[in-house]
Parts: C-alpha cells; sequence; structure tokens
C-alpha cells in the first residue's frame, strides 16, 4: 500500500494519475494547502520543502518503508517500481527524462506564475502578466512542435512526461491559451484526456478542493506564512 499526501492541483494530479495508470494499491490523505496542512511537523517529516505530494510506500526498494516529496522524483519512483512509463532502452529513459526535467523547470514554474498572476494576484502588474502569459504562450509552442513530430513528448509512447505535463494545460484558459494556436498540442491533450485512469486520477480530491475566498487561505498560500523558519 502506498500513502499519498497530496490535494486537487496540477503537482497532485500528476501522482493520482500514475498511481491510476500503474493500477497500484493506494490511500490518500488530504493536505488541506488553504488551511497550513503542509507546515504540520508530521507533513514536514515526509516533505521538508512543505509542498505536495508526497508518498510513503510501505514496500520500498529494499522491502521497508520508502518516502519520498517532489512530484517528478515520484513518477520516477513508481515508473521504476512498475518497470512501466519510462522506456526500455538508455536512450529512451534519457529522452523521457528530459522532457519531465522540461516540465518540472519550465511548464510549472512558468504556467504557475501565469495563472498566479492573471488570476490570484492582489493588483494586476501588466508586466508580471505579459511575461508569464508570453512564456506560457512559448512552452506551449514547444509542446505543439514536439508532439506534432513524435506523436507524445518523449517519441511515440506515453510516458511520465506526459503525466508530468498534462495536468498543467488543463486551465489553459487561465494562463491565456487559445487551443487554436496549438492544434498539435490540443490534440494530444485531447488524447491524454479519454485515457481512463487520467479521468480518474483527476477526480481524486478534487470535491475537497475549494476556491480562494477567504483570506486564511491566501495567507496560507501567497503570504508571509510560508516563509517561516520550520
Amino acid at each position: 500500500m502506498i500513502d499519498v499526501y497530496s490535494t486537487a492541483t496540477p503537482n497532485g494530479h500528476k501522482v493520482h494519475i500514475m498511481l491510476e495508470e500503474c493500477g497500484l494499491p493506494y490511500r490518500v490523505h488530504h493536505i488541506n494547502i488553504g488551511e497550513g496542512d503542509q507546515f504540520k511537523p508530521e507533513f514536514l517529516a515526509i516533505s521538508p520543502n512543505n509542498k505536495i505530494p508526497a508518498i510513503v510506500d510501505a514496500d520500498g526498494p529494499d522491502g521497508k518503508p520508502m518516502s519520498l516529496f517532489e512530484s517528478g522524483a515520484i513518477l520516477v519512483y513508481l515508473a521504476s517500481k512498475v518497470g512501466k512509463f519510462l522506456g526500455n532502452t538508455d536512450r529512451e529513459k534519457f529522452t523521457t527524462l528530459q522532457w519531465l526535467m522540461f516540465q518540472m523547470g519550465g511548464v510549472g514554474p512558468m504556467l504557475g506564475q501565469a495563472h498566479h498572476f492573471r488570476i490570484y494576484a492582489p493588483e494586476q502588474i501588466e508586466y508580471a502578466v505579459n511575461r508569464y502569459t508570453n512564456e506560457a504562450r512559448r512552452l506551449y509552442g514547444v509542446i505543439d512542435k514536439q508532439v506534432a513530430k513524435e506523436g507524445y513528448l518523449a517519441g511515440d509512447e506515453y510516458t511520465i512526461a506526459d503525466i508530468a505535463t498534462f495536468p498543467w494545460l488543463r486551465s489553459w484558459k487561465n494562463q491565456g491559451i487559445d487551443w487554436d494556436d496549438y492544434p498539435n498540442a490540443k490534440r494530444w491533450f485531447d488524447e491524454i484526456s479519454e485515457r481512463p485512469a487520467v479521468q480518474r486520477g483527476v477526480e481524486v480530491l478534487a470535491n475537497l478542493r475549494k476556491p480562494l475566498a477567504d483570506d486564511k487561505s491566501r495567507e496560507m498560500l501567497f503570504g508571509s506564512t510560508q516563509y517561516q523558519k520550520r
């Protein structure tokens, strides 16, 4: 049994989808990031960066419990555990990993900033909105070109690179994206959306997600609380 500490955000969805794709038994523990669960000592013990998701695998590589944080690392771990979605040859594995790093270092942070400054920032800062919206559009263009050539991000097979990237594109409208500008990426996105495991994965904890409608939630996510030394 794998214990998953998560919530319904793009980074959480990555791991939910992966677990469903792998058919691994798991148990979900909701980390309410609007209430500050991510700062509790018991969560920090497995996720010292106070970010979701994190997992504890009762059956780790040496037969002992293994805890992991960082969604990309968790995807690699689960892919290695089941022998799927990472590639078979060294060339395939490193190709998959480079596109996974593309998501971790580019797609996630930049689309997250676009979303933040367009939707959540207390004031509209034109420079920030333009900077991150334009970067979001550039990244969608990279994806569009790649999947037109290969079918999927890392080649002609679905991998953890696709699993990692897909959830971030679900908020395309809030990122200032018009799908008409990226027909190949839209085809890729729609195809992944139709996978039963993906449909199940994005529903995990979705009923517990609430809009940021109060000052406490905004403080927990965007205020000084997150910067306190722990």
